[in-house]
């Protein structure tokens, strides 16, 4: 009975052994494991934009970073509460008086505008959706990342962390375009 007991755990052990291997084998593939990616940051903006999201508004828009940059420069925003009616008409009239050339309509900025709105003192950030992707690793190494999911939204390039590796030297390179789902989006990694 005793030695039926021990011959029945060695066959276990034995099993277990073997499936382990056949698992250690196929994650140490010739194509290398398949780790997820973590996409830190990219929602910094550039410090003349008082925390605004300018490079996204501009490229919904349709016009370079500096023509809505130097638009905005004639805005007074309110500070510490909303508006008054005046101000509102003013900042507008200022902002469509130098985009209107571009073909900005009140209709389009109110739209855009209204889409990156977003309260930062209370812990918001303006829309956006975070890629995904997934590392290939051989040997301990990164050799090539796979975007799932470019995501949109980020403002600036967000760094790369891998699981079981840690933070990753890449060039990160966006693309603006006119439409939200794909403006700020990761366009590709570059290692």
């Amino acid at each position: 009975m005793q030695r039926n007991k021990g011959l029945a755990y060695l066959g276990f052990m034995t099993v277990m052994l073997v499936a382990a291997l056949a698992g250690a084998r196929a994650s140490h593939s010739p194509e290398g494991d398949r780790r997820p990616v973590r996409f830190v940051g990219g929602y910094e903006t550039d410090r003349r934009d008082g925390g605004r999201p300018v490079v996204l508004i501009a490229s919904a828009l349709g016009v370079p970073t500096q023509v809505f940059r130097d638009a905005f420069s004639h805005v007074h925003p309110a500070r510490g509460g909303a508006p008054e009616p005046g101000q509102v008409h003013a900042n507008k009239r200022a902002l469509l008086d130098a985009l209107r050339r571009y073909g900005i309509t009140n209709d389009m900025l109110d739209s855009v505008s209204d889409y990156y709105r977003y309260q930062p003192q209370r812990g918001e950030l303006w829309r956006n959706t975070p890629a995904t992707a997934y590392a290939t690793v051989e040997n301990g190494r990164v050799t090539a990342i796979t975007i799932t999911n470019p995501g949109a939204g980020y403002s600036s390039p967000p760094t790369i962390e891998v699981e079981g590796v840690g933070a990753v030297l890449a060039t990160v390179n966006l693309a603006y375009t006119r439409r939200a789902e794909t403006n700020g989006s990761i366009k590709s990694i570059k290692l």
